[in-house]
Parts: C-alpha cells; structure tokens; sequence
C-alpha cells in the first residue's frame, strides 16, 4: 500500500456540494462509477468512503486534475437503493483529508489520502470572532426563516468548537462550493472564522434586500387589495341607499351633456367611440383619466355656440373713439367688417396684423374692437414660442399631451367667432423642435382654417368665424407667406397734439385714480403737460409719458401725506422739482449754418428725428473721403452719389472741378454714438456739399428729407408723417419732400398741414433752388 502514512478509500466526487467533518449529509449517487464507489465502500466493515468536491461540476467522469486536494473522509450511516440506477445514502464527515493520488483501478475512483487535522488554535481573536458570527447569524436566521430561527441560534449558541459553529452555518446558508471549499481548507480558526463571517455578511445584505424588495410588493398588492375591498363595499352601500355609484353618475353626466351639444358629424362619431372604451375601463386604469379628459375637452369646445354681433355703426364707431384717440384708418376698417356683416352675416372675417413702435395702443386695440363688436376677446403672446407643439398640441399618445395654445383660447372664449388677439407675431423662434410661424400659416389662412386640426383634439375645427388680429413692431422677422395671409395696418407714432388729448382724456385720470387723488388734488397745466411730453419722453408710444405721469401723481400724493393742503399744479417750473433735470433737451433748430452744413430728418423707432449733416475741404486731400458719425453702408453710399453727382454737374453748379479733385472732403452726422442707416439723407448730402463746395451757406429753416440717384432724381421715402412732426418740433416750418410722397399728406393732422410749408420735388436741382438763394444761376435754370 506504499507508505505508512497513507491509505486507500473509494472516493465519491461532489458536484454542488461539500461534506464538512461532524456533519450529516444526504445524497443521491446516479453516476454508474460513484455508484460503484459506494458498494465499495458498503462492502468493507468500516464502510468508509472519501468525499471531495469537484472544481466544475459540468465534468461527468473526473481524473485526479477534475477535484481538489483536500475532502472529507466519511462513514456511510444508511443507505437504499429506490430503483435500479440510484443509491440514496446519509454520511457523517469523520475527518478532514488530503488526496495524494487518484486512480480507477475497477470502474470507480479510489484515493490515496492522509489525514489533515483541522485547527486548534485559540485565543482573544478566535473568541471575538465566534462572538462576531454568532451575532450575524442570529440575524441572518431571523431573515432566513422567521418560524424556526430560535432553535437554529440556540443550537449554533451550544456548538462548543467555534469551527463546528461555522461548518453549521455553511451548510445552513448552502453556500457555493467554492467559498465552502475554501472554508473546509482553512489552515486556523481565525482563517476560517474571518472567511465565514465576510460571507455571512453579504448573505446577510442579500436576504435584507430580498425583504425590501418582497416588503414593497407586499404594500402595493395590500394597498391595491384595500382599495378593491372599499370599493365593493361603496358599491354595496350605494346599491341599499340606492345611489348610482359616483363613476357611473360622471359617465352619465358626461353621456347627458353630449346628447345636448350640437357636435358636428365626425366629432360625434369620434365620441361615441371613445365614451364606449371609457365605459368597458375600470376606474383605476391609467387610460380611464386620459380618456375622459379628452371626451370633456370635446364637450368643452364652442362648436356652434356664437356670441351675436352687434352691428350698430355708431356704438362701434362710439367704442372705439372713445378707447382710442386717432387712429382713423383702423376704426374705418373695423366698420367696414361690420358693415359688410350686416348684409353677409357668413362673409369671412379679415385677418388684421397691427404693425407699429412700442406704446402706441395695439393691444389695447383688440379689446377695444371686441367690445365694439360685442364679441368675447382672448389673447396670448406668440413672443419667444419655438415650438410648434404649443400652438398645435400634443398627440394624445404622450403622457401629459394638451391641447395647442388656439383651441385653449377657443375654449375659454366659450364661442367661436371671438377677436383672438396674436402678440408679437415678430417675436416668434423655431428650433429643432419646430417652426411656430408655419403652424400658423394654416391658422391665419381663411380658406384653410375652417378645417383647423389640432394635434391632441384630431377634429376639424371651424376657426374661419374668428377675428384674428396679430400684432407686431417690425415686419422684417415676419416670413413672407405669413405676411401675404395678413392686411396689414400700420400704426405710426402720436403727434405732441395727439400726445396732449391722450393723456388729457385717459392718461391722467387713470393715473390720478391709480394714486388715490381727485381732480380737486391736482391740476395738470397745458405749459406742465407739453413740458413732460417734450422733456422727459422721446418716443412715439406713450408708455413714458403714463410712467411719468404716474410718477408726478405718487409725488403729489406724498406731498399730501405729509401735511400739504393746497391743490398741486403741475406747471413746467414745477416739473425739475418733481421729475428732476429733462432728460431730453428739446430740439432746436440752429438760427445759422454756415457752408456745408444742412438740415436733415429721419425715421427712428421712437419717432423721427431732425439731422444736421455737417462737411469740411481738407486742403491737399486728394479727393480723399472721410466719413464719422456710425453711418451704415447705404448712408456711405449717399455720400459717395452725392459727390459723383456734383463733380459731373460742377459746371452747371458754379463748382471748379479742381477744388473737388484736390481737397478731401470729411461728412460727419452728429450724435457720433447712434448707429444711421437709410437712403432717406441723400438730398441732404447733396445739399451740404454743393453749400461746401460753393461756399454759400443753405437756409437754416428748411429740413429736407428724400432718396438721390446719380442722375440726380429724387424718390420717394418711408416715415414721412414723423419726420415731418419732428421738424415741427424743432420750430422749423418748411419742409422739402419727394414729389411721391405727395399722398401721404393725408396721414398728417390738419393742423400740422395747415402750419407748414410743403415743397415737393422730383430733380434735385429743384431742392438746391430752393434752399442755397445765391446759387449759379445755371442750377436755376436746370430746376426750372
């Protein structure tokens, strides 16, 4: 048998599983060489056998390399045989072994082995981690099998041989193979210990987990329990006080409210499909809420409710001047509409876009034309939207999903022939989300929007009774086919005039009102209220102008606070100790220029502007030209058209071509820090360098404002009725303006027609008549 210190047993490889020495073990052996193994071992009076775990459980007959070195030698307790091919057997583990050699000498492995004693090592650490593991397992056991869990703890309690205790836990926990392998060759306690207790804790982690998990199952299926237990009982109760139950009452309500909305024909259908899904779905169903608030969505809209139009002319025309000062093409087209109403009730309502600078009423317009109308008014701002979603909605697919921003504002209106008022249709963005501004070209479109599909309603929609009116400060933002759906209304800036009944009829008392104070308080004088418009307002709205007002009335009211008595009027001495220093030091003209110098106007947001274009030779330029005051590259170009003008026409101009051809020339255009641009100046250059270059000074009370080609005629141009105001500001009263834009005189109040001097003009030798007197007389007889 070789060597003393070894011995040979049949050996019976373990696949998922290991025999720790002490312990009791059932097995069923089906393998035909195990099965061999173990009558071997039945038919010796010790009935010995040598257990040992194989490293991969998927090999079916393993060699020596197939099992690890060390197992466990055991005594086969009792054994039987159920059917042929299977031996069921319980073995006790006696002690640990070492295989030193494997061999199949008769169809069965058997092992040369000697004997491994486990560790007897002990002191403070193996005590402390007994101690340690005990506790862990007490609460892994808990966990594992709340029934018998004591009884398992009070046993491993009474394991005196801390290794037993942890050899029990292994095999209670039926740990993998590998960690029970290692545990079974630990070379101390400690070793072993530590192991055990490093995978006790993370069964420990594993089980709270698995309680957590099943614990939260739990409460949901009781929760949904209890609710379905409450509901049979509400059912049950409603059923002996004979009530309908509370979803039934809301589906026949929503049933009875469909019977008495007039829907048209595919809305109706649509209906009635969806109230027949709503009905066969229970209450807690996800899909039960979506659906229902889409059937009162439905009901919810004005599909033929319609507000009557009052179509008297004169309450319209009474509305709107009394809302409104000026503004008279606007009120004519608003009559229009109603008139053509009054003999076609079904004539398709216009799609108005109110173009105009900031102040000036356009949203205050719509609701002006809505109570002319007598109609319902609804608005939202268009500013900043950039996706198209907002205006169309969402599909109902989407969690969330909600009508477009339009059928929201047709159901508040509760009719459908409301004014929906569009704000600031130039302030629209897109993204990759959509562009807004081509949503709205079926919206804006009369013979599209009858059939309007929202993407969450999915029903045509009938929105050609709407008046819309979009609003807008500049058009250049606007696509061009949107602009084309629209009549565009343009709405220019106040006169002083206008300013002054503005304020005198609605500015004033309701600012006075906002503060508290009665007309026997304060007193606005005509000198007070031209002195705020001119010194401390530059605009064309009146927004400043109410903010200034209402500044001056919160100061008169704290004045009242404090003890004064007297009534407060407001005159134009009063004003720097109320509103402090102007803020605008008021336009005048200049009473002298000399040569080079003339008297511009021009267009900007606020209004319109007077401009002194002012130019000087620079001796031995060159021809050089040297341009200041932020002018855009068409203003350049003016001046570029101007000087080639002049040097092909200096002889008739009284010019010596020389003095052009060596001196430069420098045009600059005060205030230096505000950016020009435009054609609008190209007279005005032409003047101040034909006055430069002549030496004679032009007239100082004529401003001119008008387009110059190279041929030298002269076009029309944009924003007369403010430039022309402008130049009323600053005092001067003759204005030079392109012959078309002779129609657009009728734009100006009467007043202001009557106190200026209009000239118009077509050739620019017409202009330079008529401002520079001294001028050769061969310019003369060229504008003659």
């Amino acid at each position: 048998m070789g060597h003393s210190d070894y011995q040979v047993l049949p050996a019976l490889p373990l696949k998922n599983t290991i025999l720790f020495p002490g312990l009791l073990l059932p097995l069923s052996v089906g393998r035909e060489s195990s099965v061999r193994a173990v009558e071997a071992a039945l038919n010796t009076e010790e009935k010995e056998i040598l257990l040992v775990a194989q490293r991969d459980a998927q090999v079916d007959s393993p060699g020596q390399d197939d099992l690890y070195t060390i197992g466990t030698k055991a005594v086969i307790r009792k054994s039987s045989r159920p059917n042929e091919g299977l031996l069921e057997i319980l073995v006790l583990g006696v002690e640990r072994v070492v295989l030193v050699k494997v061999e199949s000498p008769e169809g069965y492995l058997a092992a040369k082995y000697r004997v491994f004693p486990l560790p007897e090592d002990s002191g403070s650490e193996v005590e402390a981690l007994s101690g340690a593991l005990l506790e862990l397992a007490a609460k892994a056991i808990t966990l594992a099998q709340p029934q018998s869990g004591g009884d398992l703890t009070r046993m491993l309690a009474s394991a005196d041989d801390p290794l037993r205790m942890a050899f029990l836990l292994a095999s209670i926990f039926s740990l993998d193979v590998t960690k029970e392998q290692k545990l079974l060759e630990a070379e101390t306690r400690v070793d072993a210990l530590r192991l055990m207790h490093s995978y006790l804790a993370h069964e420990l982690q594993v089980l709270e987990l698995r309680q957590k998990i099943a614990s939260t199952a739990r409460d949901e299926m009781s929760k949904e329990q209890r609710e379905y237990l409450l509901r049979q009982q509400l059912r049950a109760i409603q059923q002996e006080l004979g009530e309908k139950d509370s979803e039934k009452a809301e589906l026949d309500l929503l049933r009875e409210r469909f019977e008495k909305a007039n829907l048209p024909e595919e809305a109706k259908k649509e209906f009635e499909r969806e109230f027949a899904r709503l009905e066969r779905l229970p209450a807690g169903a996800p899909d039960y809420h979506v659906t229902r608030t889409y059937l009162e969505f439905v009901l919810d809209l004005p599909w033929s409710t319609t507000t009557q139009d009052n179509l008297e002319i004169a309450h319209a025309r009474e509305v709107l001047d009394a809302d409104h000062f000026g503004l008279k093409e606007i009120k004519e087209r608003i009559l229009e509409h109603l008139s053509v109403l009054k003999r076609n009730p079904e004539a398709k309502a216009p799609i108005l876009c109110l173009v105009g600078p900031p102040g000036v009423g356009k949203t205050s317009l719509g609701q002006s034309i809505a109570r002319a109308l007598g109609r319902k008014f609804e608005r939202f701002s268009l500013g900043g939207m950039h996706d198209e979603a907002e205006l169309r909605g969402h599909r109902r697919t989407y969690i969330g999903a909600m009508a477009g921003r339009l059928l929201q504002a047709m159901r508040r209106a509760g009719a459908n022939n409301p004014v929906l008022l569009l704000d600031e249709i130039d302030k629209l963005g897109r993204d990759f989300r959509g562009d807004p501004a081509a949503a709205l070209l079926e919206v804006l479109d009369p013979e599209q929007n009858k059939t309007f599909r929202d993407n969450y309603l999915d029903l045509a929609f009938d929105l050609s009774k709407v008046l819309f009116i979009t609003t807008a400060n500049s058009l250049d933002t606007v696509p061009q086919p949107l602009l084309d759906r629209m009549e565009i209304l343009r709405l220019s800036g106040y006169s002083e005039e206008e300013k002054e009944q503005i304020a005198r009829r609605y500015l004033i008392p309701k600012q006075t009102k906002a503060a508290g104070l009665s007309d026997a308080e304060i007193e606005f004088t005509d000198d007070g209220l031209r002195g705020i418009i001119r010194g401390y307002t530059r605009e064309a709205g009146l927004r400043r102008l109410e903010r200034a007002i209402g500044r001056v009335a919160r100061k008169v009211t704290l004045q009242l606070a404090e003890g004064k008595e007297e009534k407060a009027v407001i005159t134009a001495e009063s004003l720097t100790e109320l509103l402090g220093p102007e803020i605008f030091l008021p336009e005048e003209m200049r009473k002298t220029v000399p040569p080079g110098v003339a008297t511009g106007l021009a267009w900007t947001e606020t209004g319109g502007d007077v401009l002194y274009i002012e130019s000087a030779l620079l001796p031995n330029g060159k021809g050089s030209l040297t341009l200041t005051g932020q002018l855009g590259e068409v203003m350049q170009e003016s001046v570029r058209i101007a000087q080639s003008y002049i040097w092909s026409h200096a002889a008739d101009l009284g010019v010596d071509p020389e003095k052009i051809k060596d001196s430069g020339v420098h045009v600059h255009v005060p205030a230096g820090a505000i950016p020009k641009d435009g054609p609008s100046a190209g007279i005005t250059m032409t003047t101040a360098l034909t006055s430069l270059y002549t030496g004679l000074p032009a007239r100082s009370d004529t401003a001119m404002t008008g387009e110059v080609t190279l041929t030298g005629l002269v076009l029309p141009i944009g924003g007369m009725k403010e430039k022309v105001l402008a130049a009323r500001r600053a005092g001067i009263r003759r204005v030079i303006l392109p012959q078309g834009n002779k129609k657009d005189l009728r734009d100006l109040p009467d007043h202001v027609r009557q106190e200026m001097q209009f000239h118009f003009v077509e050739r620019v030798e017409q202009v330079l008549g008529l401002v520079i007197p001294n001028l050769k007389s061969g310019a003369l007889a060229l504008a003659s």
